[in-house]
């Protein structure tokens, strides 16, 4: 029998965070699209969140990846995702729409870059850490070197004063 009400669709949110943080960052948004009936999977990237393991352990983008990858390529046959990446999240999106794009129904890009077509990967990551920002942007992080020196790994230490100043709101103002 007809109400004449278009049955609600509901979505498989999958959600990815930006650089330096995890699925926790997530929490509101999951808790609202759930609430509304969707699915929802909230991604810790590789050594990011709750997911064991140190950013100098992951020696590429593509490993870095491999959850966001792993959950788009375990999503059954007749379903595609909605991808929702914040920041270098959406990174992990270009990527996994690429690989898989038979199950990817939208990519939204949330105040993240798309990387230009024909260009590695790793190219916006390096613009921003390395020509983007005035000298004293960074403040007091650290950006070290470790790994295989034919392939070095480039990791960015957050100090305190440059999460208080730059990230977060500070407590003590408000």
């Amino acid at each position: 029998m007809e109400t004449g009400r278009k049955q609600r669709q509901h979505h498989h949110f999958v959600l990815v965070h930006g650089a330096f943080h995890g699925a926790w960052c997530w929490y509101k948004v999951a808790t609202a699209l759930s609430s509304a009936g969707h699915r929802v999977t909230a991604l810790d990237m590789a050594a990011c969140g709750a997911r064991p393991g140190r950013a100098e352990e992951v020696p590429s983008f593509e490993e870095y990846s491999q959850p966001l990858l792993d959950a788009v390529a375990a999503l059954p046959p007749e379903e595609k995702a909605v991808l929702v990446g914040h920041s270098f999240g959406g990174q992990c999106l270009a990527l996994a729409m690429e690989r898989y794009p038979d199950r990817v129904s939208v990519a939204v890009f949330v105040s993240a870059a798309m990387p230009a077509a024909g260009k590695p990967m790793n190219l916006v990551f390096q613009q921003v850490l390395h020509e983007q920002r005035p000298a004293d942007f960074y403040m007091d992080c650290k950006i070290e070197t470790s790994g295989d020196p034919e392939h070095p790994v480039e990791t960015l230490r957050l100090g305190p004063r440059f999460l208080e100043q730059r990230m977060y709101q500070s407590v003590s103002r408000l």
